[in-house]
């Protein structure tokens, strides 16, 4: 029984450090619940500079472009993570659908 709540205690102790390096990266908490433990984590898009992005692109001959769909792709999206530990003590994280 003690080796149980060894486990738990550090499954928690890494739980709230993987929400702490996710509130560094700019995620912040929509749902948080203390029982089950699972956090609900959101990111917001970005804002593109799509007249900066053009520029550099014909600057470059078009090469920039390959930048400029990346960056469209990744910070156009607003994201939504679940952070939980499960019945074993295992820390998982899942993305969530958002609207």
């Amino acid at each position: 029984m003690e080796t149980y709540q060894f486990t738990k205690e550090k499954s928690l102790e890494q739980f709230y450090e993987m929400i702490s390096v996710k509130k560094r990266n700019g995620f912040v908490i929509v749902e948080h619940n203390e029982k089950l433990p699972y956090v609900v984590l959101s990111k917001e898009k970005k804002a593109i500079n799509h007249f900066f992005h053009l520029f550099l692109t014909c600057l470059t001959f078009g090469l920039w472009s390959i930048v400029w769909l990346y960056l469209i792709v990744t910070l156009s999206r607003k994201k939504s993570i679940l952070v939980a530990v499960d019945e074993d003590g295992n820390l998982f994280e899942d993305k969530c659908l958002s609207a």
